[in-house]
């Protein structure tokens, strides 16, 4: 038998990784599919051997964690991967803005009367868990791919979010025994545009106000988001109210944490964009 081909084509890959989209769909759907199956039709198509397409399969879960998307379970993130393979992924994701589509935001209100709350733990600084590994690369990502520039231009998946921790906020007054607060929340956002510099307007048990800007992402709490100017400006100047909810792991089980402000305690700010003027 001759030894395999070391270096993958642009093609070899956009076919390996539309193979891995196709499973991954049909995972986040709750349907099934048979992986030896397509991984014996992969191996007619493009001429390699399964385990090497096996740990191929388990790059892509790797570049979809560190791009802030999900990936499949069956295949563990190995990230030893090549650009090559980095790119095919990008180029895949750049072509469907909005994969994965999350539940519309416009299903009838009575579908989402109770919804569970949501698993609201500690944030990536707080958690005293150690810097994962693979962090280094995700940061080396960022300054090649606007990952956060994806989430936030995903108005789908933005919308999304938003209705999620609005039926949150409602669920949790409820369960404090605060239903006259529960009714009074309101999805600012939606009802009045994204001028407020926040989203939710809500309360906590003891009926203090929560200013709560949304950010939603498909993938791990450490995914990066975008802010506004005037987010930030809100925050600083009603500190005591604004809070930021980070939604993650959100096509799959959302998970969320809390931040307050000052925001530069818990992330760094890096500016992206500049006004510019001509002078008069």
């Amino acid at each position: 038998m001759k030894p395999e081909r070391q270096d993958w084509t642009d093609r070899e890959n956009d076919l390996l990784v539309a193979d891995y989209f196709a499973m991954l769909n049909a995972e986040l759907a709750g349907e099934g599919y048979n992986k030896a199956g397509r991984n014996r039709a992969l191996q007619q198509l493009i001429g390699r051997g399964r385990g090497s397409i096996e740990f191929k399969h388990q790059n892509v879960s790797a570049v979809l964690k560190l791009f802030g998307q999900p990936w499949i379970d069956g295949y563990k993130p190995a990230f030893n991967f090549q650009s090559t393979l980095r790119d095919a992924v990008w180029r895949w994701l750049s072509a469907k803005p909005a994969w994965p589509t999350p539940r519309s935001p416009d299903v009838a209100a009575a579908t989402l009367a109770e919804p569970a709350m949501l698993d609201v733990g500690p944030s990536p600084t707080q958690s005293n868990e150690p810097e994962p590994e693979e962090l280094t690369k995700a940061k080396e990502l960022l300054r090649l791919f606007d990952i956060a520039g994806r989430d936030a231009a995903n108005r789908v998946l933005g919308a999304a979010g938003e209705q999620r921790v609005f039926c949150h906020e409602k669920a949790t007054l409820r369960q404090f025994g605060q239903s006259a607060l529960a009714d009074e929340v309101r999805w600012v956002s939606r009802d009045d545009g994204d001028g407020a510099g926040y989203d939710i307007a809500s309360f906590d048990a003891e009926g203090r106000r929560r200013l709560i800007e949304v950010k939603t992402t498909n993938g791990w709490n450490r995914t990066p988001f975008h802010i506004t100017a005037n987010e930030l400006k809100v925050a600083d100047e009603r500190r005591s109210e604004w809070v930021l909810f980070r939604l993650w792991n959100f096509a799959r089980k959302p998970q969320a944490f809390e931040l307050r402000p000052p925001l530069d305690a818990h992330v760094s700010l890096t500016a992206t964009s500049f006004r510019a003027t001509f002078p008069t």
